[in-house]
């Protein structure tokens, strides 16, 4: 039997089940409990309890479907961090329809790419996005566009230049779509970043929502009064169901800012009570800089690493984990009720299969750095396929079914393990492969440094040498002497004379990618 093929009888963990009825579910449950805070940076923050967001849902897949959109076909959603970003999302999944989330980053030419790839008929965006879509995406039936960018007082003229009014797409609640539910059907899309070629589109089934938000509220210990403040890009896997899915399972309260902001985030976390938060290295560099309050109510944060010391200032526990768009959830994850190894990021997951494998496939013995390999189940613990691409999703899996993930870790003896590279982010130095992590890590605990990158650069002799980019930490000058200094000493203790750096370079900021993870390919291209 091939692993695609299911025995008979087989009665699934949502047999019954599919997004919109866990949302009608809990607006039942917890009707008058805050589902969704939206904390601007401008304006009071307004809540929408379960009833009331169920509600407005029900009204928007009314509306879309008197629009003509109809089960099965796509729908781009363009937005940063807002409650209409979250509104449509559930309102595609609950009409059948197809929440295509795309990152705002994008530029029109990959826009109009991704519109024509799984062949949208309409798109919600907000005013700053509007004209190069609807300039772009020409193959639109419809635009429409929300009243303000994330966050920022609405325009005076309700009437968007582009496209129509956000609200004209609202309905009766009355009529919202009625269907059978499945949850195998596909329910959102979301554009992987390409390297050489072009992004490819992960598709989700309901099933898959259903999976992130249970397996993710199991992994993150999360409960009904727990307040999850929310800041990531909603329309990425991590926000989307780390924190949003997850939260929604258990029924508890989401907080949502437009984007992470330092100077803002104790002040919400105190207004709101927030409990958990799901974070990156960036945003808690950020909030090194600032005063720590003595009283807040963060029981658990989860973040790329286990425990870091650097973090330790926080006093609060924070969980690794390590997942991509194609798992839904942690593949490997911290214990939330017992000590992690510092600087891991974590353990296998019980819900899947894990596999750390060396080039030739044999196993990789504790200590060493292998490939990393997952096994699940597509359409529930693993993707369901990539859009329109046979060939691609075909090629992802080895053998032995399990999806060939890029990334490589490190086994320790005891079980934990360490995220090594992306596949692609190692460098040849002289015949030698050296990962970029390794050095980085060194770096990292330098005193004065606040982040480090390391990059390739071509050499006529060893093929490849390593160049470090470093923003130092608040207080040290532009480009000082001593830490330069430092950071060499520090690498030529810890690592081989090959992995040493042959240039540091010095900057203010870093170019930014995917959940503000440094764009390193821009870096290559400022060497020249």
């Amino acid at each position: 039997m091939s692993n695609s093929e299911a025995a008979p009888g087989i009665v699934g963990p949502f047999a019954g089940m599919d997004v919109p009825s866990l949302l009608r579910m809990r607006s039942q449950s917890r009707r008058e409990h805050p589902f969704l805070v939206w904390a601007p940076f401008d304006a009071p923050a307004k809540a929408w309890t379960y009833g009331e967001f169920h509600e407005r849902v029900g009204a928007l897949a009314a509306g879309l479907k008197a629009r003509g959109v109809k089960p099965g076909e796509f729908l781009l959603i363009h937005l940063d961090n807002c409650v209409e970003a979250m509104l449509a999302w559930f309102a595609c999944v609950e009409l059948g329809a197809i929440a295509v989330t795309t990152n705002t980053r994008s530029a029109p030419a990959e826009m109009e790419y991704f519109a024509d790839h799984c062949g949208a008929v309409g798109a919600i965006t907000q005013p700053a996005y509007a004209e190069p879509i609807s300039a772009h995406c020409r193959n639109l039936r419809w635009l429409a566009v929300i009243s303000h960018d994330a966050g920022a007082a609405p325009a005076q003229s309700r009437k968007p230049q582009h496209g129509d009014s956000f609200e004209s797409l609202f309905g009766d609640s009355a009529d919202r779509p009625r269907r059978a539910i499945d949850p195998s059907a596909p329910c959102s899309v979301q554009y992987t970043s390409g390297t050489t070629s072009r992004p490819k589109a992960v598709l989700w089934t309901h099933a898959n929502a259903l999976w992130g938000g249970k397996v993710n509220a199991a992994h993150e210990d999360l409960h009904q009064e727990d307040v999850h403040q929310t800041y990531l890009p909603l329309f990425h896997t991590n926000a989307l169901a780390y924190s949003m899915l997850a939260s929604l399972w258990v029924g508890a309260t989401c907080v949502i800012q437009p984007r992470f902001s330092a100077s803002r985030f104790w002040n919400v976390a105190a207004e709101h009570g927030s409990t958990w938060t799901s974070t990156i290295p960036f945003c808690m560099k950020a909030l090194l800089d600032h005063e720590i309050p003595k009283q807040h109510k963060f029981r658990l944060w989860g973040a790329a690493v286990c425990e870091p010391p650097a973090f330790s200032a926080f006093g609060i526990k924070i969980i690794g984990w390590w997942g991509m768009t194609e798992t839904i959830t942690h593949g490997i994850v911290g214990e939330v009720d017992q000590p992690n190894s510092p600087m891991s990021i974590g353990r296998a997951a019980a819900e899947y299969s894990i596999r750390v494998t060396n080039d030739d496939g044999s196993p990789t013995a504790p200590g060493g750095t292998g490939n990393l390999l997952i096994k699940g189940i597509p359409g529930l613990s693993l993707f369901k396929e990539y859009l329109h691409n046979e060939k691609a999703t075909g090629e992802s899996f080895d053998e032995h079914g399990y999806f060939v993930t890029g990334d490589r870790v490190t086994l320790l003896e005891d079980g934990f393990m360490k995220f090594g590279d992306r596949a692609k982010d190692m460098l040849k130095v002289g015949g030698e492969n050296v990962a970029a992590s390794e050095i980085e890590q060194v770096i990292a605990v330098v005193p004065g440094v606040r982040e480090a990158a390391v990059v390739a650069k071509k050499h006529p002799m060893l093929d490849e040498v390593p160049v470090v980019f470093i923003i130092p930490a608040a207080g040290v000058e532009r480009a000082p002497k001593d830490l330069h200094d430092n950071v060499m000493s520090a690498c030529r203790k810890a690592l081989a004379d090959f992995k040493v750096p042959r240039e540091i370079r010095f900057v203010d900021e870093m170019p930014r990618s995917t959940l503000e993870k440094v764009a390193k390919a821009e870096l290559r291209k400022m060497l020249g």
